[in-house]
């Protein structure tokens, strides 16, 4: 039966477990997020044959999962800066080398989250699969956020998540469609417009959610207190995220159940291939549990670490704490599926390119973002949306640009380049931006600042 695993070692792998691959490879395909797709691109086809000539069944198990798991990308080179970061740790090295061995880290584990995610789809078929990747596909960003809360630090957070919506939009879909329209300027580049028009409508609601709280502080008066803005604030940004929570559920509904053919276009032209192989599960269901859970507890001690070293990192370097969060941040931790959109745009799969930014943008925008507000509201922490003016400003431009730019349903190469040039304006920005970092939950400014703040310098620009 298609898609059932017949290699031998899989076979004494799982057993009698009761859990078996579901459907055909054809079929479970429509589990898989582009997020999977692009990440699977720099996956390596491992060789087991000599590892199948091992006697013992329990020793054979356990190196076909350490090759499937951590051999099995061309990512594996990084993988010594994991255990490397925590000897420096132990072993007193400068905050600066634990910091930058921390996110090289993190980039093999975020490819390794979404290999998992893939492997347990084909157990649990192909609607929880994707659920599941839909999921689990910013882990890293999520749990670098909450670990940044427990520590008060929200402008991490928020310039952390920040920056991973301005990658997805600027520099992974810029660079996707430049470098695709380098590699096919004989050939019309098309896409279909119907998912990415889903996801700016979902983008624009986040962006909603941010310019109301952040209005407040603009329309109020100097006689309001300081107090009072807060709270309206507060309450604003946690209702608001709740709203934005129950649209990404929404959402999900769409892409998996009711809509799903629009989500699976990309598949279309996989039919015609002719080196499409059948794809197999490596690895049983439990197994593909314990690594995920194991890879789970690693991203959030690595995380750990990066949130812990960042201000030492940011004096070291004599770089802004937001131009390393909004900046380094998501291109390190996303490197992964930012190689994988590029690779399916120079062979013309717009449609698996877009799904990863413009779906990757949305999870944080819409998922993400409104998660962190809510677990800061049970924590105790008041975070609000309120990403202040030149935060929001950039986030604004950067979806209205990006909207523009993909509105007929074709690309070139100029396309993404206006968006690279984009992205290289605002890294630029933020990167000559030595503002100090004020207050925390964006309520730094005066109310006399507020309404002077065309004469004012800087009022109003940061959040912490």
């Amino acid at each position: 039966m298609a898609g059932i695993v017949t290699e031998p070692w899989s076979s004494a792998e799982n057993g009698n477990a009761s859990m078996t691959p579901k459907g055909s490879s054809r079929e479970l395909r429509h589990g898989r997020t582009a997020h999977n797709m692009s990440s699977s691109s720099l996956r390596k086809k491992s060789d087991l044959r000599v590892i199948q000539k091992v006697p013992y069944k329990g020793l054979k198990d356990f190196l076909t999962n350490l090759q499937e798991v951590i051999l099995g990308t061309k990512l594996a080179i990084l993988f010594p800066a994991i255990p490397a970061a925590i000897i420096c740790t132990y072993c007193g090295v400068s905050q600066p080398w634990i910091f930058g061995l921390s996110m090289l880290g993190l980039t093999p584990l975020a490819e390794r989250v979404s290999f998992l995610t893939e492997q347990l789809a084909f157990y649990t078929g192909p609607t929880l699969g994707g659920l599941l990747n839909a999921t689990c596909g910013n882990a890293t960003e999520l749990i670098i956020a909450i670990l940044a809360l427990t520590n008060n630090k929200v402008a991490v957070v928020k310039y952390s998540l920040l920056g991973s919506i301005l990658s997805n939009l600027l520099l992974v879909l810029g660079t996707s469609l430049f470098c695709g329209g380098i590699a096919n300027l004989r050939r019309e580049q098309r896409f279909d417009r119907k998912q990415a028009d889903v996801n700016f409508f979902l983008l624009l609601l986040g962006l909603l959610c941010h310019l109301l709280p952040l209005l407040y502080t603009y329309v109020a008066t100097e006689d309001t207190p300081a107090a009072v803005i807060s709270d309206m604030s507060l309450v604003l940004s946690r209702s608001s995220s709740i709203i934005m929570l129950i649209s990404y559920i929404a959402y999900l509904v769409f892409q998996l159940w009711t809509h799903r053919q629009l989500f699976d276009a990309q598949d279309q032209e996989d039919e015609y291939d002719d080196d499409v192989e059948e794809e197999t599960a490596v690895i049983s269901f439990w197994s593909g549990f314990v690594w995920l859970v194991g890879m789970t507890l690693v991203i959030a001690l690595l995380s750990e670490y990066v949130v812990a070293t960042i201000e030492t990192a940011s004096e070291s370097w004599n770089l802004s704490v937001s131009f390393i969060s909004i900046i380094l941040l998501p291109i390190v931790g996303n490197a992964a599926e930012h190689a994988g959109a590029i690779i399916f745009a120079f062979k013309n799969k717009l449609d698996i390119s877009l799904g990863v930014a413009l779906g990757s943008a949305t999870q944080i925008g819409l998922f993400v973002v409104p998660l962190t507000i809510i677990v800061s509201w049970i924590i105790g922490i008041n975070m609000d949306l309120n990403f202040n003016l030149l935060e929001t400003g950039s986030l604004a431009l950067s979806i209205i640009i990006t909207a523009f730019t993909l509105q007929d349903g074709t690309s070139h190469y100029m396309k993404g380049l206006v968006l690279l040039m984009c992205y290289f304006i605002i890294a630029i920005c933020f990167f000559v931006d030595k503002l100090p970092q004020k207050q925390p939950n964006g309520f730094h400014m005066g109310l006399q600042q507020m309404n002077n703040v065309v004469t004012a310098t800087g009022g109003g620009v940061f959040s912490s």
